[in-house]
């Protein structure tokens, strides 16, 4: 199974980044360049514990849709979403925060499983994997940018 880890050190609050990484909002502005938009489940604000979401996007020129559920919540340290119906065989995203004075390393362990047996490995090395690390660095890095702007609070209600 293809497993996908990044660092991301970010000058912002752990409550700021641990929940702008769930805001429905955000993510949905984050990834305008695919069209992903929240189509049933929970569609705005933040997901929580046992909430799923089901995405609507298109990746390599086909409509695709997604549902993930939120099986593990620890605020402000640790969420974790597993598919629950889609186009892999499994799919399981970690997301990890830890504080370090007024930064926050965040951390995702990206795991996921093509259909289709051999045929599917021998997509996944060709470009699936790569293509998911682009995706998950590119959405990174808008987090970043908007954690550690004032931007943040379009979406959120916390404390600085």
């Amino acid at each position: 199974m293809p497993r996908i880890e990044l660092n991301t050190e970010i000058n912002a609050p752990i409550a700021v980044v641990f929940d702008l990484s769930r805001s429905i909002d955000f993510h949905a502005k984050s990834t305008e360049h695919t069209g992903e938009k929240a189509i049933s489940g929970k569609t705005s604000g933040l997901i929580g514990l046992n909430e799923s979401v089901t995405w609507r996007a298109k990746h390599f020129g086909v409509a695709q849709h997604l549902t993930s559920k939120i099986t593990v919540m620890q605020r402000p340290d640790i969420f974790v979403d597993e598919m629950t119906k889609g186009v892999f065989k499994s799919l399981c995203h970690q997301h990890l925060f830890l504080a370090e004075g007024n930064k926050t390393l965040m951390i995702d362990i990206f795991e996921f499983e093509s259909p289709l047996g051999f045929l599917g490995k021998v997509v996944n090395r060709l470009f699936l994997r790569k293509y998911l690390e682009e995706f998950l660095i590119e959405r990174n890095e808008q987090i970043k940018a908007m954690a550690e702007s004032d931007d943040w609070k379009e979406f959120l209600a916390i404390p600085s």
